[in-house]
C-alpha cells in the first residue's frame, strides 16, 4: 500500500473516530437552539428552517436526527425533565419533602421552559396534542400508578395542579413573606399533599 493511501485510511480513520462526538455536540446545538425558539414563539411560527439557520446546518440533518418538526417538539419537552423524581423516597414524607420544594427549592429554568412551551402553544392543536401525550406518558401515568387507591387519577390532578399552580406563583412574583409565615405556609401543604398521597 502506497504513502498516500496509507495517510489517506488514517484521514477516513480519524475522521470515523471523531464524528459521534460531533454528531452529539451538534444535536445538542440543535435541540438547545429548538428550546429557545419553541419557549419564544408559538409552534405554529417556528420552523425547521428557522432551527436548522441558528445552528447553521442544513435542515436535512434536523429531520435525520429528529424526523419531524413534532418528534423535535417533543424531544425539547423530554429534555425539559419529566418530574417522576417527586415520587423517589418514602411516602410517608411526600407531602414535607414536596412543601419544602415549593416554598424553598430554587427556580429551575427547565420548569419555566416547560412553562413557556405550553404558553406559547397553547393555540395550536398539533402542540397541545404533543404535550398532554407527554405529560400522560412521563408524568401523570406513573404518578397515578405511584399514587394507587381509590380516585388516585383524581388526587393527582389535585396534587399536580397545587403544585404547580404554587411554584409557578412563587417563581412569577415571589413570596415575599416573613419566616414564619414561610415555614407556616410550608406545614399547610404538606398536611394537604400528604391527605392526597394517603387517600
Amino acid at each position: 500500500m502506497s504513502i498516500q493511501m496509507l495517510g489517506l485510511k488514517e484521514i477516513t480513520l480519524s475522521f470515523v473516530a471523531c464524528r459521534p462526538r460531533n454528531a452529539a455536540a451538534t444535536r445538542e446545538a440543535i435541540l438547545t437552539a429548538a428550546t429557545r425558539r419553541f419557549t419564544a414563539e408559538s409552534y405554529d411560527q417556528v420552523g425547521i428552517r428557522d432551527v436548522a439557520g441558528e445552528v447553521g446546518v442544513d435542515p436535512a440533518l434536523i429531520s435525520r436526527y429528529f424526523g419531524s418538526k413534532e418528534e423535535l417538539f417533543r424531544a425539547v419537552i423530554d429534555d425539559c425533565g419529566s418530574g417522576t423524581d417527586i415520587t423517589e423516597g418514602d411516602r410517608a414524607t411526600f407531602g414535607e419533602r414536596m412543601a419544602h420544594e415549593i416554598v424553598y427549592g430554587e427556580r429551575k429554568e427547565s420548569k419555566l421552559a416547560w412553562l413557556l412551551l405550553m404558553l406559547r402553544s397553547a393555540s395550536s392543536p398539533k402542540a397541545t396534542e404533543v404535550i398532554q401525550r407527554a405529560s400522560n406518558e412521563c408524568f401523570f401515568d406513573p404518578f397515578v400508578t405511584w399514587m394507587g387507591g381509590e380516585d388516585a387519577a383524581l388526587r393527582v390532578r389535585i396534587a399536580a395542579g397545587l403544585m404547580m399552580g404554587l411554584t409557578v406563583s412563587r417563581d412569577l412574583s415571589g413570596l415575599n413573606m416573613a419566616p414564619d409565615e414561610c415555614e407556616r405556609l410550608k406545614g399547610r401543604i404538606a398536611r394537604i399533599l400528604q391527605d392526597l398521597v394517603d387517600g
